[in-house]
Parts: C-alpha cells; structure tokens; sequence
C-alpha cells in the first residue's frame, strides 16, 4: 500500500470539523482540528524525507563522478 502522507488524516479531521460545527459539539470540532494538523505534519515530514532521499541520491552520484 502507498504511503498516504497524511491525507486520510486531514480527510478525516475536515469530516469531523464540519460535524462538530454542523451539531454544535465544540469537541469534536476540536478532534477534527487535531487531525488536519497531524495529517499537515505528516505530509510536510514525507515531503522533507523525500526531498532528503533526492539529495542524498546526487550526492552519491556526484561523489562517483568524481572518483
């Protein structure tokens, strides 16, 4: 399975925002809030991960240029 990089996070927590609003529980509006942050640092924490993988990746190739 792919790595979701927190997407199914963030779907979540909208889904439980617009919950609390629509039924007025300010909890669960809060949870929903808790989500979307956790699945937004997820992803930024892939994406930094990835990023780190490309760059080490030239990095080895440069280095085996070189020799």
């Amino acid at each position: 399975m792919a790595e979701d990089k927190g997407k199914l996070d963030q779907a979540k927590g909208e889904v439980k925002e617009k919950a609390g609003k629509v039924t007025g529980d300010d909890k669960k509006k809060a949870e929903g809030f808790l989500d979307k942050a956790k699945g937004k640092a997820k992803e930024a924490s892939a994406d930094l991960k990835e990023k780190a993988g490309d760059l080490k990746e030239k990095a080895e190739d440069k280095f085996k240029k070189d020799q």
